[in-house]
Order: structure tokens, then C-alpha cells, then sequence
């Protein structure tokens, strides 16, 4: 399997290269040149597979010229023997055809947990291998961050350093990353917001001189293991529901637009999808631009899905290069105008996201709202951002006789604020993390200045 960028100049790499490189060379995101595709009968015959023996099916064409299968095989069983559901990401219905999906029943209680736990193993697979350290850097809204802290922290070959936007990530996200005390974790809360954050890692990828020869590796979903590894979930709803004999829908709550691309992924593997629904907060850049063809950035707001606070959502460029029919050079040309001002996609671009996607954009009150109806109605409780997938579910389902499942992205207990606010009682810690608010905490707040970030980290790196 080969990967070719979006913007169409970088060189053509190895799964392995990708791995480690993170951002391609010129500023766009890999991609596979060629999907894997499965027939129905040989996704039929994964139904009565563990969700580890489900993950290899699905990851191993994307790696297999880079890591040996018996490998693979070991670094997947270890990755899902560290949840605590026996099914991993197992089903509960909320009504008839109504469904979620729990994914946070990883260490660090969010669905970054499934590629972040096995993006580390990779990496410090590959680096062994080479005999070489890296540096990775990552921007997070909340839950990247503690989950690639999480997969890192015990590694030999990495120094891992988070950016998160001070005092914009609720208390417990961020006391997940602060309290990992490890010599190669170092937490920087970032004066100002998440697309900074973001902007920070890609000029830091574009220009990597102050690492003095070291390099740059991202655990961001820009990294394609990332998407690679969220794919297998909505092969793992859909075999549940009676697929692939059977369609279902899925509603992703996304800010950064890598969920809901794995989403498209697996239907363009084989996985009978009827609709994608993107469901955003107020911050609804995507919203706009799937439903009005309004791709402008916008003012970001602070809300109570602080994980979905964004702006820039990465993401959605690889979208764009298979609307675009994989032209870099139009990706390259629409992107560098998008950093100037807003843009509109060709009329006949813009229809194709809207046949792929349905949309729509949830402010808080109706987040808070649909907590509190979901909680009487089942005695089921949302975080904020699934509820704002249920919610955007309900607004866009297009046939009731189809399964519709939401995405529940995290654990309630990260988001004691909402909760509260839609009048029910927080959620308590998990056992593992009861002592999470009398942990020591180790973090450097610093200006939103590139050059004060990059001299911290030339100052921190393990030789």
C-alpha cells in the first residue's frame, strides 16, 4: 500500500514512512492511493469476530508492507485487552432504530483511545526497528491529547509534547494530561484556542530547524493511522445491527472531521452506509459548508463540547481531494485561498459532500436539553458531544426503518459542566481515576508565540 498527499507534490510513501511522518512535505495530509474493498460475504464472515480479530481484518491491508502480520496481530490484542468492556465498543438502544455506540470505554474514557493506544505501540514498533528517536507534537481540544499521552508515555524512542488552549478544556480532560508526571511528557497550555493550537503543529511540521536535526512525528488525526484504526468501529456497529445485509446509518459528532471520515472510508470499502450525518456546536464551520456552501472560519466560541471547539477542521481536506477527483494541485490552490478569507467549492464539488453528507449544528441550550430528555426518557446519560449527535441524528434521519447509530465520543464524566447544566447530577470519576483532582499536576502555560513553544521544545528533547 502506497499513500500519496493531498496537495500532491510530497513523495510517495510507505505506510511506515507515513506512520513517522505525520503532515506530508507540502503541507497536505496522506491518503492511500488505492482502498482496500470487502465483498458482503467476506464482511459477513467477520460477524462472530472479537473486536480485536475485527481490527486486524480491517488495518492489515493498510500496513502490510511495513509491519509483519504476527506483530500487528500482538500490538491490536494489546491495545483492546487494555478496555474495560469486554465487546470494546459495544451497543445500547435509546429507541426503536436508535442507537449508541459507546467508545470511551478506553483508559483515558474518549474514542481517541482506539487509535491513540495502538498509534503508540506503532510507532515505538517502527522506531526500534530504525534504531531512532522522535519528537511528536500535537494540538488537542481535550481528548487527543490525554489519550496520545496515554500511548506514549512508555515509550523509549518518543518525547511527546501537547499543546492544549489554556483554561478552554474542561477540568478532568485536562488534569488527564497534567498529572502524567513521565520525563518524555510535557503538557503546554497554549494562550488562546485550538486552531491556534493546530496552526502551531503545521508550521512547526513545515518548518522543523529548531529541532536541530531531530524530527517531527504527529499523533493528531492527521496522521493516517489515526483514520486507519477508527475505521474498524463502523464495521463493528454495522455487523451488530444484522449488516452487511442490512444498511445502517451513523451520526459522528466531529469537530476536526477524522471520525466521520473513517465513516466515509468504510463505505467506500463495502460497509453498506445509508447517511452520514456530521453533527457540530456552535463552532459550525462544517455544518455551514455542507449545507450552504459557506466554507469561512468564522468566530471561535467557546461552548460546553469544548472538544469540538474548532474552526480548521484538518480532516475535511481529505474529503475534498476525492470530491476534487485527487487533484493536489486544485486541494493546494483552494486551501492556501481558504488561509486568506472564505472560499466556495466548484457547484459540482459541493454537490457531491452534499450526497455523502447530511448535516446540522447544535447550540448549547439544545445540547443540555437533549441530555436531560435522553436521561428521562431511558435513564441513559450523554456526554455533550453525543448528545449533540443524537440530537443532529434525529434533525437528519431520512428513513426510520434504518438503524440510526450516534458515536458516543466520551465518557459523561469529562463534561461535569453540561451535565449539571441540564439539571442532573454529575457523573462520578471511574475507580481507576477517583484520586484524579489530588494529583500532582506538571504544566507550562506560554504566549501564543511560536518561537517561545519552539524554544521550550529544543530545550526539553531526551538526546
Amino acid at each position: 500500500m502506497k499513500y500519496i498527499s493531498t496537495r500532491g507534490t510530497a513523495p510517495v510513501l510507505n505506510f511506515e514512512e507515513v506512520l513517522l511522518a505525520g503532515l506530508a512535505s507540502d503541507g497536505g495530509l496522506y491518503v492511500p492511493e488505492t482502498l482496500p474493498s470487502f465483498s458482503k460475504e467476506e464482511i459477513a464472515n467477520w460477524a462472530n469476530l472479537s473486536y480485536a480479530e475485527l481490527a486486524f481484518k480491517v488495518i492489515s491491508p493498510f500496513v502490510s508492507d511495513s509491519v509483519a502480520a504476527s506483530d500487528l496481530k500482538k500490538m491490536i490484542d494489546e491495545t483492546y485487552a487494555g478496555f474495560s468492556h469486554s465487546a470494546v465498543a459495544p451497543l445500547k438502544e435509546l429507541g426503536t432504530n436508535e442507537w449508541v455506540q459507546e467508545l470511551f470505554h478506553g483508559p483515558t474514557l474518549a474514542f481517541k483511545d482506539f487509535a491513540l493506544q495502538l498509534l503508540g505501540r506503532l510507532m515505538d514498533y517502527a522506531l526500534a526497528k530504525r534504531g531512532e528517536r522522535l519528537v511528536i507534537m500535537g494540538a488537542t481540544s481535550g481528548d487527543t491529547g490525554s489519550a496520545a499521552i496515554e500511548g506514549c508515555r512508555h515509550s523509549d524512542h518518543l518525547d511527546i509534547f501537547i499543546l492544549h488552549p489554556h483554561n478552554r478544556v474542561s477540568e478532568v480532560q485536562r488534569r488527564q494530561m497534567t498529572t502524567i508526571l513521565e520525563d518524555n511528557v510535557f503538557n503546554i497550555a497554549l494562550e488562546g484556542n485550538f486552531d491556534d493550537c493546530q496552526q502551531m503543529v503545521k508550521d512547526s511540521f513545515a518548518d522543523q530547524s529548531f529541532l536541530n536535526g531531530r524530527k517531527l512525528g504527529a499523533v493528531n488525526s492527521i496522521n493516517w493511522a489515526r483514520i486507519m484504526s477508527q475505521i474498524v468501529y463502523y464495521f463493528s456497529a454495522a455487523l451488530a445491527l444484522g449488516g452487511p445485509y442490512r444498511e445502517v446509518s451513523f451520526s459522528v459528532p466531529t469537530g476536526n472531521f477524522g471520525d466521520i471520515f473513517a465513516g466515509y472510508l468504510a463505505k467506500q470499502m463495502g460497509l453498506p452506509i445509508k447517511q452520514l450525518v456530521v453533527a457540530t456546536n456552535r463552532n459550525d464551520i462544517l455544518h455551514r459548508v455542507i449545507s450552504g456552501n459557506d466554507m469561512s472560519k468564522g468566530t471561535l466560541e467557546h461552548t460546553l463540547s469544548p472538544s469540538m471547539d474548532i474552526m480548521v477542521s484538518s480532516n475535511f481536506e481529505r474529503l475534498l481531494f476525492d470530491v476534487y477527483g485527487r487533484d493536489g494541485a486544485a486541494i493546494a490552490d483552494l486551501m492556501d485561498r481558504f488561509k486568506s478569507g472564505p472560499v466556495k467549492l466548484d457547484g459540482a464539488r459541493w454537490d457531491s459532500v452534499r450526497e455523502l453528507f447530511d448535516s446540522a449544528a447544535v447550540n448549547d441550550e439544545d445540547t443540555c436539553a437533549t441530555i436531560a430528555s435522553v436521561y428521562e426518557e431511558t435513564g441513559y446519560l450523554l456526554d455533550p458531544h453525543t448528545a449533540i449527535g443524537v440530537k443532529a441524528g434525529r434533525e437528519c434521519n431520512r428513513d426510520a426503518s434504518v438503524p440510526m447509530i450516534t458515536l458516543a465520543t466520551a465518557h459523561p464524566v469529562k463534561f461535569p459542566d453540561a451535565v449539571l447544566k441540564a439539571g442532573l447530577d454529575a457523573p462520578q470519576l471511574p475507580p481507576h481515576m477517583a484520586d484524579l483532582f489530588e494529583r500532582e499536576e506538571r504544566v507550562s502555560v506560554i504566549d501564543n508565540d511560536i518561537a517561545q513553544v519552539q524554544a521550550f521544545m529544543a530545550g526539553h528533547m531526551h538526546d
